[in-house]
């Protein structure tokens, strides 16, 4: 189903793979920092509490 992209495939193909990478990097790092997030509130929630 790939569309023939004569001498450009290359650059058409990285561009598509750095697209990806820098997709997944940026849900990997969002995730991350939302669980030090949340742990850090918690932590603040529990010294609230007592």
């Amino acid at each position: 189903m790939m569309p023939e992209l004569g001498k450009y495939a290359v650059y058409v193909l990285s561009a598509y793979g750095v697209s990806l990478a820098l997709l997944a990097a940026l849900i990997w790092l969002s995730l991350r920092r939302s669980a030090q997030v949340k742990s850090e509130l918690d932590k603040v929630e529990r010294r609230d509490a007592r």
